[in-house]
């Protein structure tokens, strides 16, 4: 397995890969983000037991969409089933992306514990409990906490960006994977943070434009019916994207380019 270095300009062709992977299957694409979107809410009702469960399972998943992903370029039909073909593959692949799904979860619980340190999580309780306006400090809380939050997250999201592939398509092992996506990762930096500057401003900063708008036009309750449609529609089309990145960065050079 061969790694690639692209230019910081193939962050923006990503996209565009990601959206041209999606015109493949609409349906089939939508269908699992809103599947895995819907499970994940109905786990978080379980106390403990449903967050961790989503944690553990976060690398099997991914290589799920990924492997959809291939499926979509081949034609083939997307099945929900698709999802756990990581643990259908030989014992020690299981075995592998378990472990790596113990490794995020524990990374994840790390983090959570430096973020409480960092902003006072008690301020923003009552905004779950209340109608009341939010002060200015909870404002400022709710800031640190996507800041600091986004910047602690940013080396494991090193870490787990391909190493669930890795594992399942290149047999490496979790240490080797790990460290193999944290160094594809680094090596094509510039191309990433053009590439998640883009999905910030079209997953972020758009859908407040649009609610903002809404607002102003006194339709404010309508946004939602809007907004929501464009997000999943936005996550899906992201979700095809990170093929695109790992064709980039890790396929051979004849076949690393989709059509867009």
């Amino acid at each position: 397995m061969k790694l690639n270095a692209v230019t910081p300009s193939e962050g923006y062709t990503w996209i565009r890969q990601g959206i041209w992977l999606f015109k493949q299957n609409p349906l089939g694409f939508l269908m699992l983000v809103f599947m895995y979107v819907f499970a994940a809410q109905l786990a978080v009702l379980v106390p403990v037991i449903g967050v961790f469960s989503v944690l553990l399972l976060t690398p099997t998943l991914s290589v799920g969409f990924m492997t959809a992903c291939r499926q979509a370029i081949q034609k083939e039909r997307i099945r929900p089933s698709v999802y756990l073909v990581a643990l259908k593959t030989s014992p020690l692949i299981r075995k592998r992306i378990l472990q790596l799904g113990l490794i995020y979860m524990a990374l994840i619980l790390a983090l959570s514990f430096i973020l409480s340190m960092l902003v006072d999580f008690e301020l923003l309780i009552p905004l779950m409990t209340s109608d009341k306006p939010i002060s200015p400090e909870a404002i400022r809380q709710i800031y640190l906490i996507l800041f600091f939050g986004g910047l602690l997250y940013v080396p494991v999201a090193m870490l787990m960006w391909f190493s669930p592939v890795l594992i399942a398509w290149a047999d490496m092992s979790v240490a080797q994977a790990l460290f193999s996506s944290c160094v594809a990762c680094w090596t094509n930096r510039g191309a990433f943070f053009l590439y998640l500057a883009i999905w910030g401003a079209v997953l972020i900063a758009i859908p407040l434009m649009v609610g903002m708008l809404f607002d102003a036009l006194d339709f404010g309750q309508a946004a939602s019916y809007v907004i929501a449609p464009l997000s999943m529609a936005g996550l899906t089309v992201m979700h095809c994207s990170f093929f695109a990145t790992w064709k980039a960065c890790f396929a051979e050079k004849e076949s690393a380019t989709l059509l867009a």
